[in-house]
């Protein structure tokens, strides 16, 4: 490969292939990936007992044993944004000096925030901000948040919201959440899609994980050096995207049988995995200007009104409350949240923010490459405020509105039917029963699980785009049989771990997947910076000529 950052003419010259009489592109990538998912998916099926104690094991391991290379890879990735956006190379534009951006803010923005965080806010809006606020095993840093419920009711058997222990575990239970929904996880992303756009538009490669590496490994990248990147990249993303298409699905299949007395079985959650893979395929076929774009800004139009709704009929003032103490306590905790050195709230700290960062560093290749996709244009500081800050205030805002009105529930009336649900667990049918205490309950609940159903559909549709991308060597236009390949194992996958293990096997293949994508992330941010670094020398070198 020379200078101008082209492919070798083999790889430019590589045609369709014919598998079982479809057209598809048989490369290594391809081949590989493709024969162990569907291996994993089989095995999990055959053998759901022996999946379920695997995952269940596998997910203990990596997070006591591996909690300090996800927190390390995090706040390094997190600095290093910081730093790219604040320094003279936030200001190179990707694309070139005259690149124009393809699409509005506006959209821009739905895009990647519908593909990026859509499900998790939904599942975790109500039950993650009440987990961290009733504190106990999953107490934020150890017991400065745990509160006695017994000292805590008044005279009237109300809860004491005066009380100084719970209005610390009320704001500590927003900031929390915020914390694994905010800056650090959107530097996930934002590292790996900085790279890909840099790399595809100021470089002209190909707009594969490989690429990024050209400045390590030169043109070994097209060798099996890249195939194994990029392999790597696959698993993350399918496994990835399934832990939150199993969540998503779960979250239907509660509100199903809470509003509409339809049984959250294990058969109903399949079905709804079919019929969504089928919504979603339409979509993938349609392309990214027809499907996706429009899904996405209509899912946001969606989510806007469901979250002004609360805001309505919710606590109004306690949730404009929560949202200024939750940025003040966000700041506050934000570097003790990040350390992982003599932890002693281990029960938080593996089974919450390690999992996490397994989960979004699992979802960077897909999510990452998709902001790339449809960030030509914009500057670097211009990318990181909308990849970073933009979405971390909206999480914010989302939270307040959705943990805080559960939260004021339990303060203001002894309310007990989200805090009863979160303790045993049962965290999909939090959100239904914080709308029972709502006007338009049946409605809200609807729109609830539309909404999940949609950001179902834009998270399959554009994970599996940017998988099939990255199967076919690079290629933009691969044929229909091979995203339709994708879009179906996508479905599979979820399938396999909700029947061999549920919540705890998406949580083992997020970790297990994010794992080894984690070093390829570290290895990605280094060589965008010496790219970044490079493009800002050649710019002004012209400019003083």
């Amino acid at each position: 490969m020379n200078e101008e950052g082209k492919q070798p003419q083999y790889m430019e010259e590589r045609k369709y292939r014919k598998l079982f009489g479809l057209d598809i592109y048989l490369t290594p990538v391809f081949v590989i990936s493709s024969i162990t998912i569907v291996a994993f998916i089989i095995g999990s099926l055959v053998f759901q007992e022996g999946a379920t104690k695997l995952f269940g094991d596998l997910r203990v391991w990596l997070t006591t044993n591996l909690d300090w290379l996800f927190m390390i890879t995090t706040n390094l990735v997190f600095i290093f944004c910081l730093v790219v956006a604040l320094s003279p190379l936030g200001k190179v534009r990707l694309g070139g000096a005259d690149a124009k951006p393809e699409y509005s803010y506006l959209t821009w923005l739905a895009m990647l925030f519908a593909a990026g965080v859509g499900i998790g806010l939904l599942f975790f809006g109500v039950s993650e901000p009440v987990t961290y606020f009733q504190g106990g095993s999953y107490s934020p840093l150890g017991t400065e948040t745990v509160y006695n419920a017994e000292t805590v009711y008044n005279a009237e058997n109300v809860p004491d919201a005066g009380d100084p222990k719970v209005q610390t575990a009320a704001s500590v239970g927003i900031a929390t959440t915020v914390f694994h929904w905010g800056l650090q996880g959107w530097a996930i992303y934002g590292v790996v899609g900085l790279a890909l756009a840099f790399f595809a538009y100021n470089r002209g490669l190909p707009l594969l994980i490989r690429s990024a590496f050209y400045p390590i490994f030169g043109d070994r990248i097209w060798g099996w050096t890249g195939h194994i990147i990029d392999t790597f990249a696959i698993f993350a993303g399918i496994f990835g995207l399934a832990t939150s298409l199993g969540l998503g699905v779960q979250q239907v299949t509660s509100g199903l049988d809470y509003l509409y007395g339809i049984p959250a079985s294990s058969l109903t959650m399949v079905l709804l995995i079919v019929v969504i893979t089928a919504i979603a395929l339409v979509s993938v076929i349609t392309g990214i200007n027809v499907g996706i774009k429009r899904l996405s800004q209509f899912n946001i139009i969606l989510a806007f009104l469901l979250l002004l709704a609360v805001f309505i009929l919710g606590p109004t003032l306690y949730i404009f409350r929560s949202f200024f103490t939750g940025i003040g306590t966000y700041i506050m905790k934000i570097v003790p949240l990040s350390n992982w050195i003599g932890r002693e709230d281990t029960g938080f700290f593996h089974d919450w923010t390690t999992f996490y960062w397994a989960w979004w560093i699992a979802w960077a290749p897909f999510i990452g490459t998709f902001i790339a996709r449809i960030s030509k244009g914009r500057t670097v500081r211009e990318f990181v405020i909308f990849v970073l800050l933009l979405p971390t205030l909206l999480c914010l805002i989302w939270f307040s509105a959705f943990g805080g009105t559960a939260i004021h529930q339990f303060l203001a009336d002894g309310y007990t039917g989200v805090t009863e649900k979160v303790e045993a667990y049962d965290y999909p049918i939090a959100l239904f029963k914080m709308f029972d205490e709502l006007p338009w309950t049946l409605l809200l609940g609807s729109v609830a699980m539309l909404l999940t159903i949609i950001f179902f559909v834009t998270s399959s549709d554009s994970g599996s785009l940017i998988i099939d991308i990255i199967a076919a060597g690079g290629k933009v236009d691969a044929p229909v049989p091979q995203r339709v390949f994708w879009c179906t194992v996508e479905g599979l996958v979820a399938i396999a771990l909700l029947l061999g293990g549920g919540l705890k096997a998406l949580q083992a293949a997020s970790l297990a997947t994010g794992f080894p994508f984690a070093i390829v992330l570290l290895g990605m941010g280094a060589c965008v910076l010496v790219g970044l670094i490079k493009e800002r020398r050649e710019s002004q070198s012209q400019y003083e000529n």
